[in-house]
């Protein structure tokens, strides 16, 4: 199921920015300053990426699988409501991120809390999808199923890789540097 390998990768991906934003918040924690300019990269690119991938492929899922298995509704009402949960959290990361970088007050313990509260939360996420979406999705979706979750994906998504890419030499110098988490 090339899908699901599609999405593993995804998976694989995010840990990878997870690890870049934890090892930014062991910095804040331990009392220095980090590259707040490349946490905002990080925030900004997990914002798109929740808006441009996770949104609409979690919808797919979420529909077929109520038509298709819906003793299923409680577990993709639980991933939706941690999804937005979840969202809600990074966009107040996000707004402070901007007081920060615009020098306004700040508490710095305060900030590295609900960072890793984030961490924490957004693993947690992909861990609920993994081993509750994942089995579900390959139990229950056929073939057009899978293409219909397929075509949720933006078009060009390599495309808007590498204009990121190019766009955040910075964060993917960090990013080949993190480790793998599927190794």
């Amino acid at each position: 199921m090339p899908m699901l390998n599609q999405l593993r990768q995804d998976h694989a991906n995010m840990a990878r920015m997870l690890h870049v934003l934890q090892i930014k918040q062991k910095t804040l924690a331990d009392g220095e300053r980090p590259n707040f300019q490349l946490v905002r990269e990080v925030v900004d690119y997990i914002l798109d990426y929740m808006a441009g991938f996770t949104l609409p492929l979690e919808e797919v899922c979420s529909e077929r699988l109520r038509e298709r298995a819906p003793h299923c509704e409680e577990i993709t009402d639980s991933l939706s409501k941690d999804y937005r949960a979840l969202k809600a959290r990074l966009k107040r990361l996000s707004n402070d991120l901007d007081m920060i970088l615009m020098d306004a007050v700040v508490p710095m313990d305060t900030f590295a809390d609900d960072l890793k509260g984030y961490l924490e939360a957004h693993r947690h996420y992909l861990r609920n999808e993994r081993e509750h979406l994942f089995p579900l999705i390959r139990e229950h979706f056929d073939d057009e199923d899978l293409d219909k979750l397929a075509e949720a994906l933006p078009a060009g998504a390599a495309a808007e890789l590498e204009r990121l890419q190019a766009a955040y030499p910075e964060l993917y110098a960090e990013l080949r540097e993190a480790p793998d988490p599927t190794a």
